[in-house]
């Protein structure tokens, strides 16, 4: 790589004040992902939304910035980091006051298009200016720091949505991004340097963008909206299915030929970045579809509420805080393959003990293996981040971070998909293959009908027909927690095979020493 090449990659500027504005600009595009979903039923009941329409404001966001974490990474060539890291930033922010001031659903779905572009933007971006502001012995380090502000947003979101809910109203949910959006624009606009940078003017592949938006748009919807339209039974979802696969592998074929491309795709050529991007998409499945599945599991059979069950995901994972941290600095002292080893073992364990749950379980049941995966997520996604990133050289590390934030989101869009698709089949198997084992005659069946018609408030009604009306919701129950099982247990043996890519990704050589780097 020539020494222009690396020099129009390095920033300059107060590291301290360009950490915290990466950090919460992550944080917030982050945190904007999760804390809507429990402000959907107040949006439904504010704007007399139909229930089938309310989905919109969360597929909107998601649309929009799976379509632009791509492209980020030829947008900064493009326009340098100043310039479209503010301007990333300045949208989302002011995207979050116009979704505040909605003032009906069309209104607030407008917004969130613009708000998603605003974040699908910063998420890489984001990453990309701690790495390129940081020296090479530093890296660990420098993706410790985003990854604190990448998990900690999805954690806050339901606990910090319920409160703001509960205290004000639901608007505040997008206000509360302005205060720290205005620091983050702030900074990036006054604080991040970028000597030697030269604007790319290479002819715009409008056709590649248009295939890629087409067809990420169209696999969005397909993943986000397919089990509840039945997949391919609806029409629609049929049609853009068909859609999102002839764009995008048009849209491939056209990158790889193109003198010119808007993605850098033969970045992939790199064993070890392929590697480390195919596994953090299936770790973007483990953990977003597990924490889709005990969300569930917490509100259905539980009967938790959402601020009880934001509680629950902060008891057991608060401990990533200190687990980051401390995964940056032994990132780059000892071989980082073996961190991911401990990485897989805590997530596996986590899965697997989530697949033996019951319909009675305590606090600490829920909480045990939310903390075992907090511990391999925190030793996963640094080192893993640091194999991606140092596998590449400087001038396609904007465009490689880029893309190992899409693989994430892919995991995460396609394993909640699969576990939705997966929770709804197996319950319905699993009810059957119960109630063809219950004989109305059975001496239990019997002992429970009359323990349920001796039970308070008998008298009050039928009580024949009240007690088969319970045991059926027990049966049902059953199913429930039988589904929820066979999704944790198919996420753990998934992850468990997918293991074998560590053995594909090398030991990075030994970062340069370099001068002493001083904040500026």
């Amino acid at each position: 790589m020539s020494a222009a090449a690396e020099e129009n990659t390095q920033l300059q500027g107060n590291k301290t004040l360009i950490t915290m504005g990466a950090m919460f600009a992550g944080l917030m595009a982050f945190l904007d992902i999760s804390i809507v979903n429990v402000a959907l039923n107040d949006i439904r009941a504010s704007f007399g939304t139909p229930l089938d329409q309310i989905a919109w404001v969360s597929t909107a966001y998601a649309m929009a910035n799976i379509t632009i974490i791509p492209l980020s990474g030829w947008l900064l060539k493009r326009f340098g980091f100043r310039r479209y890291y503010t301007a990333s930033i300045l949208i989302f922010t002011a995207a979050s006051v116009l979704c505040g001031l909605s003032w009906n659903l069309l209104s607030l779905v407008v917004f969130r298009v613009l708000q998603g572009l605003g974040g699908g933007a910063i998420i890489p971006t984001s990453q990309s200016v701690l790495f390129s502001r940081y020296p090479e012995r530093q890296h660990g380090m420098a993706g410790a720091l985003f990854g604190m502000g990448a998990i900690t947003g999805p954690l806050l979101g339901p606990s910090l949505g319920g409160y703001l809910i509960d205290l004000s109203s639901w608007h505040w949910i997008f206000l509360i991004n302005v205060p720290f959006g205005l620091f983050s624009a702030w900074v990036a606009w006054k604080h991040l340097a970028q000597p030697g940078f030269v604007a790319e003017r290479k002819p715009v592949d409008r056709f590649g963008i248009v295939l890629l938006a087409v067809g990420m748009v169209s696999l969005q919807y397909v993943l986000e909206e397919g089990n509840r339209e039945g997949w391919f039974e609806s029409a629609t979802i049929a049609v853009l299915a068909v859609v999102a696969g002839i764009s995008l592998v048009g849209f491939i074929s056209h990158e790889l030929e193109t003198r010119h491309p808007v993605v850098e795709l033969r970045i992939f050529l790199n064993r070890a970045y392929s590697a480390a991007t195919g596994l953090n998409f299936l770790i973007g499945t483990a953990i977003f579809a597990g924490s889709l599945l005990l969300s569930l599991y917490c509100g259905t059979v539980m009967h938790y509420r959402a601020l009880d069950i934001g509680r629950v995901f902060l008891f057991g994972t608060w401990i990533q805080l200190l687990i980051f941290p401390l995964a940056g600095r032994l990132v780059t002292r000892v071989d980082p393959r073996l961190l991911l080893v401990v990485a897989n073992v805590g997530i596996f364990t986590s899965l697997w003990l989530n697949a033996h749950l019951t319909a009675q379980a305590d606090l600490s049941t829920l909480v045990t293996p939310l903390f075992i995966r907090a511990v391999g997520t925190g030793f996963g996604f640094v080192p893993l981040t640091f194999l991606a990133v140092t596998a590449l050289p400087a001038s396609q590390r904007p465009a490689g971070t880029a893309l190992f934030s899409l693989t994430r989101e892919l995991g995460a869009s396609i394993g909640t998909a699969w576990m939705s698709t997966i929770l709804d089949r197996e319950s319905h198997r699993a009810y059957a293959a119960i109630t063809q084992h219950v004989d109305a005659y059975d001496p239990w069946v019997q002992e429970q009908l009359a323990t349920l018609r001796a039970g308070p408030g008998s008298r009050l009604f039928a009580p024949d027909s009240a007690a088969l009306a319970v045991l059926q919701h027990r049966i049902s129950e059953q199913a429930l927690v039988k589904a929820f099982n066979s999704g944790f247990l198919m996420l753990a043996l998934t992850f468990l095979a997918a293991s074998v890519l560590i053995v594909f990704m090398k030991k990075p050589g030994p970062s340069p020493a370099g001068p002493v780097d001083a904040a500026h």
